[in-house]
């Protein structure tokens, strides 16, 4: 089992680095490429974050990273949609 401070870190590590992704994601046309770019960009980066900081694959640790994956896809569009609410 990895050390619960990697695995907090590496999940607020998956939130914060889609956070610009789901900004990116909501001011695209859904189903076009850059949309399917802006899911699937992150993927390896969060996966070589897995690998830098040592948290091998489990299935028991999966769904945190998920949800944090989404978490910060969704969020990062609310920021948009809150910015582009304030200015227009």
């Amino acid at each position: 089992m990895p050390r619960l401070d990697l695995l907090a870190l590496a999940t607020l590590a998956i939130f914060f680095l889609n956070l610009p992704f789901g900004y990116w994601r909501a001011g695209l046309r859904k189903l076009s490429p850059g949309w399917f770019v802006a899911i699937h960009a992150p993927v390896p980066l969060v996966v070589a974050l897995r690998w830098g900081l040592g948290v091998p694959f489990r299935w028991s640790t999966l769904p945190l990273f998920v949800m944090a994956y989404f978490a910060g896809q969704f969020f990062g569009a609310r920021l948009r949609a809150r910015r582009q609410g304030a200015t227009g």
